[in-house]
Order: C-alpha cells, then structure tokens, then sequence
C-alpha cells in the first residue's frame, strides 16, 4: 500500500491486486506463448479468438481493445500499465509470424497493434467478394444454371 502525500489517502498498488487487469502473475514471463499456431496472415478470425480468450483468462482483454488506457505519468497506476502492455506485446509478438511482427515491432502500445492486425487481416475485401458471389452466381452446367441443373435432375 502506498501512501498519496496530497490527501493522505492510502493507494493500494494494484499490481499486486490478482483481481487487477494490472497483476502479473509471478508464472507470466515473456516467452510466454498464449496459442500454439504462430498468426501467418491466413485464419485470423480464429487466431484473434484464440487470444481473446487467452488473455480474458489473464484478465487482459482491456489492454487489446482499448478500455484499460494508457494513464498519465503521475497515475499510481503507470507503472503496472507499462509493466503489463510490455509483457502484452511480447505475448503478442511471439505468437506472431516473423515478417508479421517486424510490421509491429515498434508500436508502444498493444491496443494499437491490435488494432493494426484487425485492419489489415479482419476486413474482408469487398471487391473480391463481389467478384467470388458474381462468379457463383454465372457457374452453369451446360445451359442450365446450377439451380435448374439439380432441380431437372433430381426430380
């Protein structure tokens, strides 16, 4: 506990709290791997969900989406949030193909590399999924459309 000198208020350090989105558990380190499939750029909607519920067991989620912010310097809290975003990106990096986390390395903040990842494997492209439904929607089977060409067969 840690005393604040302005309004004798005792702070409670919460990096030593284990119900704090702050604490590090003394078996977390920084080789820790969250997943077991390093993120190569393909099946991103599963390797985010892995994480997610990797870092909701560690109580970590907040620092990915962006609802634990990065406090103020004079925050009792700034320590344990640098602390803690460290030991996030590290995660975060390890389970990351190489040339992937070469991309991100020199982001400070792990809700900005989140971010990042989102943007540029969450989205699908528009233009190829019209191009992919557009496609499907001409395949024929001789002069029948698919629909008509199953229809007439298996009546």
């Amino acid at each position: 506990m840690v005393e604040n000198n302005e309004n004798q208020i005792p702070v409670i350090d919460q990096s030593q709290n284990p119900t704090s989105p702050y604490y590090l558990h003394p078996s977390d380190n920084l080789g820790m791997k969250l997943v077991n499939i390093k993120f190569d750029g393909t099946g991103y909607g599963d390797w985010k969900r892995s994480m997610l519920i990797s870092l909701s067991a560690k109580n970590k989620t907040g620092f990915v989406d962006g609802t634990i912010a990065k406090p103020l310097i004079a925050d009792p809290n700034y320590n344990a949030w640098e602390r803690c975003n460290s030991m996030i990106i590290s995660w975060l990096l390890g389970v990351l193909d190489q040339n992937i986390a070469r991309n991100v390395l020199y982001f400070n903040i792990t809700h900005d590399i989140w971010i990042n990842l989102e943007e540029r494997y969450g989205q699908a492209s528009g233009t190829l999924l019209f191009s992919l439904q557009q496609s499907l929607y001409e395949i024929k089977q001789g002069t029948d459309s698919v629909s008509s060409y199953y229809t007439v067969r298996y009546i």
